[in-house]
């Protein structure tokens, strides 16, 4: 009765030690560290003189030590490789995917030494999935050192230890993949950014300045400014729906368009129709670009602008600020349609605003919008500049997250 109460104590204890390190070992993602927690750990627990994790390279069919503690000088080092159904019983093993266990490897034809006090060991196959990802091999100073239950709970770690590889590999991958995305993001961004003008354009007798924050690392909202014969100064700002990564090529390609087709000096309604046209053909189904296109003339002072489906800019003058409404056409991409102009004169400190509905439609913690009344009423202070409204914007968003692309251009006469 004794021995029979010692061996179940032993046998209690050993589950004990199971659960725990199967709980230790799958708390880890990282696969080194992995590795070598579980060979010390599993080494101590099990009374083990040397053990070791091999790794399935499924590329050249051979077993990678991923980690190995124990031993003497003879054992095999991290990285070495041995040749599945080639070498001892490890190779084996990895042959036939069944757990082998040599009571006395001195009698065994698969052995191999690797230790030279090994008198028994036991290699038990790592599956995931039924498919081989790697082999477990125990080894013990004693003749029979490992009893059939002890290799039962082995066999019930070898689960576990598959079980936190493959998370491990998987959470490496994700990693990689996140670090690969989050490299292509900056990336884009400084490609985006490049896109911006790098500078305020010299145009006699306006100043003209510009910003875009995008919401995400990348937008689909755009200002730029193009030279035109006769010293005028071509303004755009446009809004492509979405947002990301899609919007941001599709800005690029409406950029590049709209440069093509303005620079020749041709009327902001000319130019839209002919964007439209381009865009038409190329333009996935259901995206659209909102845009304002307007023609600075330093000669006469005056504006002209075309809008498609754009928010209508505003004017600041000696009476305050308007919102210039225009007949407005659809936004470019959706069919062919044509475009109207309005002009406008710019006295001494008149300013003329474009921007997108990330201004005007930013919101607080209670869910209240900007609105075009603020912005409008910001611009009337004589002293209002572009950073100062970004500024303004964020003040009231607080701590609401940013939900859209917030891009303006204030052009102000002398």
């Amino acid at each position: 009765m004794t021995m029979f109460g010692d061996s179940n104590k032993q046998l209690i204890e050993d589950l004990f030690l199971l659960q725990r390190v199967g709980q230790k070992v799958n708390s880890n993602l990282n696969l080194d560290s992995l590795l070598e927690e579980i060979v010390n750990d599993v080494s101590v627990t099990f009374g083990c003189s040397r053990l070791a994790v091999l790794l399935k390279d499924d590329e050249t069919n051979e077993l990678v030590v991923g980690a190995d503690c124990g031993g003497d000088t003879n054992r095999h080092l991290k990285g070495e490789r041995l040749k599945i159904g080639e070498y001892g019983m490890t190779g084996h093993v990895g042959a036939t995917g069944q757990t082998y266990y040599a009571p006395d490897v001195s009698m065994d034809p698969y052995y191999r030494v690797s230790d030279s006090a090994t008198r028994s060991e036991v290699d038990i196959p790592l599956n995931s999935n039924g498919r081989l990802i790697g082999v477990l091999n125990a080894q013990h100073k004693e003749l029979n050192g490992f009893s059939s239950e002890r290799i039962k709970i082995l066999e019930g770690l070898a689960g576990h230890i598959a079980t936190a590889i493959e998370n491990a590999r998987m959470f490496e991958k994700e990693r990689k993949e996140k670090e690969r995305m989050a490299k292509e993001l900056v990336e884009a961004q400084n490609i985006q950014l490049s896109l911006f003008p790098a500078r305020s354009p010299a145009v006699a007798g306006f100043v003209v300045e510009g910003t875009c924050v995008p919401c995400l690392e990348v937008g689909g909202d755009w200002y730029d400014y193009i030279p035109l014969p006769d010293g005028q100064l071509g303004v755009v700002l446009a809004d492509v729906s979405g947002k990301g990564m899609g919007a941001a090529m599709l800005m690029s390609s409406t950029r590049s368009t709209l440069r093509l087709v303005a620079e020749n000096g041709e009327s902001p309604s000319k130019v839209m129709t002919r964007v439209n046209t381009l865009l038409l053909k190329d333009f996935p189904a259901m995206k659209f670009v909102t845009m304002l296109y307007a023609i600075i003339n330093p000669h006469d002072r005056t504006v002209v602008f075309a809008s498609a489906g754009h928010c209508y800019p505003i004017l600041v003058d000696s009476d305050g600020s308007h919102f210039l409404r225009t007949d407005v056409g659809l936004p470019l991409g959706i069919k062919d349609v044509s475009f109207s102009e309005r002009t406008v004169h710019l006295g001494s400190h008149h300013r003329f605003v474009m921007y997108t509905d990330g201004v005007s439609e930013a919101r607080n913690s209670v869910f209240e919008q900007y609105g075009e009344g603020r912005l409008a009423a910001f611009f009337e202070n004589p002293s209002a500049t572009v950073e100062g409204l970004v500024n303004d914007v964020r003040h009231f968003r607080g701590n609401s997250p940013k939900t859209d692309d917030l891009t303006l251009v204030l052009v102000e006469a002398n």
